[in-house]
């Protein structure tokens, strides 16, 4: 059995973060100088348990294993969201380096830009041929505005090339990932073998009224783009559990209102939308039902409003014969204490599966914190973690 040293396994993910280090979690936006150091830092890890390591023209590093196959493929990412924390990503590419250090085969990478500061997936993306030149001429980074050449360009990558990745190299992909939210922690669980990643379908909802004053225009004669708004996500918000499935999420993360003053009606209002689930039955019923709503709000409202389909993607089932080694190792270290779960969140791994047989394994978060600094998981659990990915991969490999 191959023997992971977890104690240098703690040790390169607390060195890690003392990369970008804000607060107790990190500040490594994609390209930044962090974010950069970071890589390199990484690429000396890769060498000293004797991969091949490179990094290519969207910024993904890559730990080539040297030896015969069979081979997996583990990772994640290693930039962070702002001022976010120290686990969500890291903690998967260095379970990939330890696995190697422990001399499995394995090829470690680390996605570039899974965060998407400048895109959706970009690194992964890249990896499986998703991503064409053009689109990179597009992307703008979503805070600053600079462009994605511009920034790849300062941060030395410029011109090199973008390989894809041989699926026929795999057997599969595996990732170690922060489950992000409660449901470990709160049964006092300690491991989650995650059955499949949701699918996120978003959509834009734009409602126009009549822009009037907010004193001369009676109620009566109002056509309230924001009144409007608030009045469909309620009913939104009443409909979808009658209809949901067991973990389907929604949320509205953004609501425009134009022109945004006080003492004016707003004649506009944008409203970005998603909701969430492993299930495309559920998906496409949720779908149905929003466009009810609004059909019915067009009736009865003195507005109207339109539905634009922004994204859907699709759900990522994970490979019964990696779920099956994760279950089987996690019985054997954790037994009684871990649960199949479904996650919440994509990931690279949803990517991945496009191409190859892939799985993920969850460890709990404290107070199920993440995207902020103090995201946070007990050392014990993230060791615990290393020795059930060990041997499922192991295990997999020899089956």
């Amino acid at each position: 059995m191959a023997q992971v040293d977890t104690d240098r396994f703690l040790r390169d993910l607390n060195e890690l973060r003392k990369i970008g280090e804000y607060k107790t979690g990190v500040h490594r936006p994609t390209f930044s100088p962090e974010d950069m150091e970071s890589r390199h830092w990484l690429m000396e890890r890769m060498r000293e348990c004797g991969l091949e390591a490179s990094i290519d023209g969207i910024g993904n590093v890559f730990g080539r294993h040297k030896g015969p196959g069979p081979h997996l493929l583990v990772g994640s990412h290693i930039e962070s969201q702002n001022q976010a924390g120290w686990l969500d990503g890291a903690l998967g590419v260095m379970a990939g380096v330890a696995l190697a250090r422990a001399g499995l085969p394995v090829d470690v990478v680390a996605f570039a830009d899974e965060e998407g500061h400048y895109g959706s997936f970009i690194g992964s993306r890249s990896l499986i041929g998703l991503l064409e030149d053009s689109e990179i001429d597009t992307l703008t980074n979503r805070y600053h505005g600079k462009p994605l050449r511009q920034a790849l360009k300062e941060a030395g990558l410029e011109g090199l090339p973008r390989p894809r990745l041989d699926p026929a190299r795999y057997k599969g992909f595996f990732e170690m990932h922060i489950e992000q939210g409660t449901q470990l922690e709160s049964q006092n669980l300690r491991a989650g073998v995650v059955t499949g990643i949701v699918a996120i379908w978003q959509f834009r909802i734009v409602i126009e009224g009549m822009q009037d004053h907010a004193g001369g225009t009676t109620m009566a004669e109002r056509k309230d783009a924001g009144l409007t708004a608030v009045r469909m996500l309620a009913r939104i918000d009443r409909e979808f559990p009658m209809l949901c499935g067991p973990r389907t999420v929604w949320t509205c993360g953004r609501i425009a209102l134009d022109p945004g003053a006080p003492s004016i009606i707003p004649g506009r209002a944008e409203v970005l939308f998603q909701f969430r689930d492993i299930d495309t039955e559920v998906l496409e019923r949720l779908e149905r039902c929003m466009r009810s709503v609004v059909q019915e709000m067009n009736r009865t409202e003195r507005t109207v409003s339109t539905v634009e389909v922004m994204s859907r993607s699709k759900p990522a089932p994970c490979d019964p014969a990696m779920q099956a080694a994760l279950a089987e190792a996690a019985t054997k270290h954790a037994n009684g204490q871990w649960q199949h779960m479904p996650s919440g969140a994509g990931h690279d791994a949803q990517y991945m599966a496009r191409v190859m047989p892939a799985a993920m394994l969850f460890t709990p978060s404290i107070n199920g914190i993440s995207h902020h600094w103090a995201e946070d998981t007990k050392e014990e659990d993230l060791a615990l973690n290393i020795r059930i990915m060990a041997d499922a991969a192991e295990a997999f490999l020899r089956g």
